[in-house]
């Protein structure tokens, strides 16, 4: 994946989607043990490319670094790059990216019948009512978070 910065706020850095360069990594399609080990393969059985696994609509997908700690119940932590997707469908409990008031913010979407909440994933944080008073806009929906663990 070649990132490309475009933004960065106090909260998230914004990278375009770059897919036009394969990027295909070894695959092994018999997956990995989370329990008792498996025996091994001798050999792997394809490569796989991370942009088609990862980006489906890639004129409408970016990537977003996210900083701060307000979604750790949805396994979203500080320096993970989160994969955003400006072509799908806003639905309830789905994870976005949001403009609130000139900041961005990434949360999960809560909907009542009269009301539209950004929910934190952490309860330090109080959801975000949205109303008409603010300047507010959807950016898109999260579709992947790559985590790093080392």
């Amino acid at each position: 994946m070649n990132l490309k910065k475009l933004h960065k706020t106090k909260a998230l850095e914004f990278y375009t989607a770059e897919v036009r360069t394969a990027f295909k990594m070894p695959y092994f399609e018999g997956g990995v043990s989370a329990g008792f080990p498996s025996p091994a393969e001798d050999y792997m059985h394809a490569k796989l490319d991370l942009n088609e696994l990862l980006v489906e609509h890639p004129s409408a997908t970016y990537y977003v670094r996210v900083n701060g700690d307000s979604m750790l119940g949805a396994g979203i932590v500080s320096g993970d790059l989160l994969v955003v997707d400006r072509s799908i469908a806003v639905t309830n409990n789905c994870i976005v990216v949001a403009h609130i008031d000139g900041e961005f913010t990434v949360k999960r979407i809560k909907k009542t019948k009269t009301k539209m909440f950004l929910q934190a994933e952490n309860e330090n944080y109080k959801p975000i009512e949205i109303t008409e008073e603010m300047d507010f806009e959807l950016f898109g929906v999260v579709v992947h978070a790559i985590h790093h663990f080392v």
